[in-house]
């Protein structure tokens, strides 16, 4: 009698909890042991037969879907130039400048989207039609005194001499000394935001040389604005061309003057 009472009562028992595991609501299962544990197997069958294990799985995977979104449309999107071209029209070259800097940064390719400026080695990356066409835009609305193929007419004529361009450009003083110097312009405050006859020609947009000119160079260089024969006429002007140490002496160490940042 003793040995029938016990298995009845263990059989009782065993009833109880698995009615037990079937009845208790989905608010009564540990959320710590669906995270901790659901790469054991156990929990992955019991998530795979509990009616609300499935939308929790569903909702990671939603999320991880959407965190990755935004990195496949930004590359994939097309670059819109109606704002440089707005800023252009309304004669609002400051922010024109600005415009301008960040469109270099996206065309240039993902590294430099998410460095925030563009090394020279990335330039070769732009495309030809948008490095033209932000260049025809700046000329359009500068009556061609502004744009990257005006400022490599410049840099031509005087035989690529960095320091020639940027006095002719008017990046660069001459600065108040016994000794002939100069030095780099700061940022924004000597640089000419309006269009009037005193601007020079080739002074926007501007290219951070602060680091070295190697950047400028790649983008004068650049296959968009492929030499024509007025620059080769021009190289040869003997009165134009640059020492042959490449610049003028007594130019200071840019590194410590603040200047501006249109691409990096």
């Amino acid at each position: 009698m003793a040995t029938n009472y016990s298995l009845q009562s263990l059989h009782h028992h065993r009833s109880l909890r698995r009615r037990h595991s079937i009845d208790c609501p989905p608010s009564a299962v540990s959320s710590s042991s669906l995270f901790l544990k659901r790469t054991t197997t156990t929990t992955t069958t019991h998530s795979l037969s509990h009616p609300h294990s499935s939308n929790i799985t569903f909702s990671a995977s939603s999320s991880s879907t959407t965190s990755s979104s935004p990195t496949t449309s930004s590359t994939s999107q097309a670059p819109s130039f109606d704002l440089l071209q707005q800023h252009l029209s309304s004669k609002n070259f400051r922010q024109a400048d600005e415009v301008t800097r960040r469109l270099l940064i996206d065309l240039a390719g993902e590294a430099a989207q998410k460095r925030g400026y563009v090394f020279f080695s990335e330039v070769q990356f732009i495309p030809e039609s948008d490095l033209k066409t932000i260049d025809d835009l700046w000329r359009q609305h500068s009556n061609n005194k502004f744009g990257y193929s005006v400022q490599k007419k410049i840099w031509q004529k005087v035989n690529k001499d960095f320091t020639r361009f940027f006095l002719n450009v008017g990046w660069m003083k001459k600065l108040e000394t016994e000794i002939e110097q100069y030095n780099y312009k700061s940022f924004p405050t000597e640089f000419i935001w309006e269009l009037n006859d005193d601007t020079p020609e080739g002074h926007l947009p501007l290219t951070n040389a602060l680091r070295g000119t190697q950047l400028l160079n790649s983008i004068l260089s650049h296959p968009a604005f492929e030499s024509t024969q007025e620059d080769e006429e021009a190289n040869e002007d003997g009165e134009e061309k640059g020492s042959e140490n490449g610049g003028l002496k007594g130019l200071r160490d840019s590194s410590k003057v603040p200047g501006h940042h249109a691409i990096g």
